[in-house]
């Protein structure tokens, strides 16, 4: 990949990265009710999980889901769900010091397997695969967009929950809080909308490049 290919990735990466999500909103929220430190494994699940879609996608997962969108629209119930769940923990959760029921970061397996049903992190790979790879490359462009991921992506989502831990000290007075986590929980259900509700929602394209042709390069 060149790099005027090199630079338009990072600038995707960059922007979709650091762009409102479901990821960024549980991590700002989980920086301001615990800090950084509680939050690693969440964010070493994120760079996990997603580097794992990203590379089932491009073995084929996405022309898969194009064929059966009966698949696709179970992964959208299921991320629903879960997105569903985290808002109810995250609204009812306690605020006071030291209690059991605070709002806490998502472990390392439940923030990995989280990324197979989130929305935005489907709509982040297919679209990096379907643009910046070719089937004469095929492999070392996925590679490289997986280190970009890497390289770009994780210190980006990592500012939302250095950005939480900034506010811990003024939102641990009073009732600041809890209102800031209901805040949080009501953006994670307003992302529900445009899962079901956006024009373009269902079905997921396909990468554009196809496992069957990578096959066949090496053979």
């Amino acid at each position: 990949m060149t790099l005027e290919h090199l630079l338009p990735l990072i600038g995707f990466v960059a922007v979709m990265s650091g762009t409102p999500g479901p990821n960024n909103l549980m991590l700002m929220a989980a920086g301001a009710n615990v800090g950084w430190r509680p939050c690693l494994p969440h964010l070493l699940g994120i760079a996990f999980g997603c580097q794992a879609l990203l590379w089932s996608l491009a073995l084929g997962l996405g022309g898969l889901l194009a064929h059966y969108p009966a698949l696709n629209w179970g992964l959208r119930l299921i991320g629903a769900g879960f997105l569903l769940t985290l808002a109810w923990r995250l609204a009812s959760a306690r605020t006071r010091p030291g209690d059991q029921r605070a709002a806490r970061p998502l472990t390392f397996s439940q923030a990995a397997l989280f990324q197979a049903v989130n929305p935005k992190a489907w709509m982040m790979m297919l679209t990096a695969l379907a643009t910046f790879t070719g089937p004469s490359r095929f492999v070392a462009d996925v590679a490289l967009v997986a280190l970009c991921y890497l390289l770009v992506g994780l210190p980006l989502i990592s500012a939302w929950n250095l950005g939480g831990v900034v506010l811990k000290a003024r939102l641990h007075q009073g009732h600041r809080l809890r209102h800031f986590n209901r805040a949080m929980a009501v953006l994670l259900l307003a992302l529900l909308y445009p899962v079901f509700f956006s024009a373009d929602a269902p079905p997921l394209p396909a990468p554009a490049a196809t496992p069957p042709q990578w096959w066949l390069s090496v053979m």
